[in-house]
């Protein structure tokens, strides 16, 4: 018996620190879908409010959030393509930077990103992941000459060339995907596919273009919008494949096309049905393009999901690939449609600094780590704690055990993001500061041309409520305090009575005006 016992001893403390090591790195996947609003998923359809009749049913993203957490005040720090995807790569505000507002323009935009910026994917990188990314980009790439030097733009532009600055250089490893906005990054087809055309270098894989032709800028038509789901699910099945082969652990973005404008459905996606195939949540088909590319996100869910549930995990043995993998389902900012049904109970849509254009749908599990049970049957959980996208970059390194770069010292990178772990686990933990959502719609051009409103959103002012206060172009042009809306979303969660002017709102305003007061600067930060 002793000799026994003496070898359980030896052999449980190597166990032990074998599971805290694998748990100490899950495999992570970031599905971003493209101006998806909180209506235009079924894991919202209690929280909006909207008829079966009208609720696009969708299963896979029910099954996810079953097995995890949702969040209900979860936020897109912007709400438009650029500068969302700025913030979520490198956990920080992009009005800090020369992009304001909107997003980057023009066939070629010079990148958004310095190199030397930390980002989700070089931290992952950095701690041991094989890092992946597919579909969207939108933050600047750089081309090169026919002489191998950096191209000014386009114009100069050899496609045949590798991209001097590219997803690559911004910590992964492997990219195929797409430059900015699905009709704006290539020729559909041969449609305008000619050698002096001005619409983008379609497929890149890595630093390639994949059709270049060396006959100008003309492409071979292989970049076809309606295919572009199957390609996506292909590239990142190849990516998911040759990670788990390795034994390492994995970081895929997928960062999806769907539902951006014009609604281009694929067919199938690996024998599974796309268009005609989106239901309400009655049963009946929807009949609608829309929603059908909508649903094309649920099909590629449910095929990552269906992957990680049947494979084992070479890092644990006698467990699936799912059960120690960190899957995060989020949205660059809200509907791009103003249907009630699509926006839920906000105001606006895509574009505004109101609610609809940024809060947006956030759900996540992760078994082993705490994050949900794993149950696809059994209701997930809910959390109404604030959370915004610049937030992952904080949660990530807390997930790996590491500090965030050392702002006093001088160091860069996630200067406005906080973990939310606890909150993702379920653990009672103090209120998020105030968030900056911004963009433009809400701005007047009779005032300036610089329409960057940016709003300080919180929960946890003097007075009880969830109060936002609204800042004009000044403060993200000058860092000038001009307050020009104020709301308490608890009692008018559709920002409708301005309280700005309220006497008894004026301990939430002084308290939101401290807050503005030292977030505020290109260089500044919120932690």
């Amino acid at each position: 018996m002793p000799r026994l016992l003496l070898l359980i001893l030896l052999v449980l403390p190597d166990s032990g620190l074998q599971a805290q090591e694998s748990l100490a790195n899950p495999n992570i996947i970031l599905f971003f879908a493209d101006d998806m609003g909180m209506g235009d998923t079924s894991v919202y359809h209690d929280w909006c409010g909207n008829a079966d009749e009208v609720q696009l049913h969708t299963p896979n993203m029910q099954r996810l959030a079953n097995m995890g957490v949702r969040f209900t005040d979860a936020h897109s720090p912007h709400s438009r393509c650029s500068t969302s995807r700025y913030a979520l790569l490198t956990g920080r505000y992009c009005w800090r930077t020369s992009l304001k507002h909107w997003v980057l323009f023009g066939v070629q935009c010079d990148p958004l990103i310095e190199k030397t910026r930390p980002t989700l994917a070089s931290l992952l990188r950095n701690n041991g992941y094989r890092t992946g990314m597919v579909g969207k980009w939108h933050l600047g790439l750089s081309y090169r000459k026919t002489d191998g030097t950096v191209a000014k733009g386009w114009d100069d532009a050899d496609l045949r060339k590798p991209l001097a600055d590219g997803p690559i250089d911004h910590g992964f490893d492997y990219f195929y995907g797409i430059s900015r906005s699905h009709p704006t990054s290539g020729p559909h087809g041969q449609r305008s596919n000619t050698p002096d055309q001005k619409k983008g270098p379609g497929w890149i894989h890595n630093r390639r273009i994949v059709g270049a032709t060396g006959k100008g800028k003309q492409l071979d038509g292989s970049y076809v919008l309606n295919e572009i789901g199957p390609k996506l699910h292909q590239k990142a099945s190849d990516f998911l494949v040759s990670a788990n082969t390795a034994g390492e652990p994995f970081f895929l973005y997928f960062a999806s096309p769907s539902n951006h404008t014009p609604h281009t459905p694929c067919d199938h996606i690996a024998g599974r049905k796309v268009t005609g195939a989106s239901k309400f949540v009655n049963g009946k088909p929807t009949g609608n393009q829309r929603l059908d590319f909508v649903y094309e996100n649920d099909v590629q869910i449910g095929l990552l999901l269906d992957y990680l549930m049947k494979k084992n995990d070479p890092r644990r043995p006698g467990h699936k690939l799912f059960d120690n993998t960190l899957f995060i389902f989020a949205s660059d900012n809200g509907s791009e449609n103003r249907s009630k049904t699509y926006t839920g109970p906000l105001r606006s849509n895509k574009g505004s600094t109101y609610e609809g254009g940024h809060r947006t749908p956030f759900f996540a599990c992760w078994p082993a780590g705490g994050l949900g049970d794993g149950r696809p049957k059994t209701k997930g959980r809910t959390s109404n704690r604030l959370l915004s996208l610049n937030d992952l970059f904080a949660t990530f390194a807390e997930i790996l055990g590491k500090p965030l770069p050392d702002l006093a010292k001088g160091e860069m990178g996630a200067e406005d993001s906080f973990s939310q772990l606890a909150a993702m686990r379920g653990k009672k933990v103090g209120p998020r500061p105030p968030v900056f959502p911004n963009d433009h719609n809400e701005a007047s051009k009779k005032n300036s041309e610089e329409r960057a409103v940016v709003a300080v959103r919180s929960n946890a002012t003097p007075l009880e409520g969830q109060w936002k206060l609204f800042l004009d172009h000044r403060f993200a042009t000058k860092g000038e305090l001009h307050p020009i809306e104020l709301y308490n979303l608890a009692t008018d969660q559709r920002e409708q009575r301005n309280l700005l002017n309220d006497p008894k709102a004026k301990a939430a305003l002084d308290f939101l005006l401290s807050e503005a007061r030292k977030a505020k600067g290109d260089q500044g930060h919120t932690r």
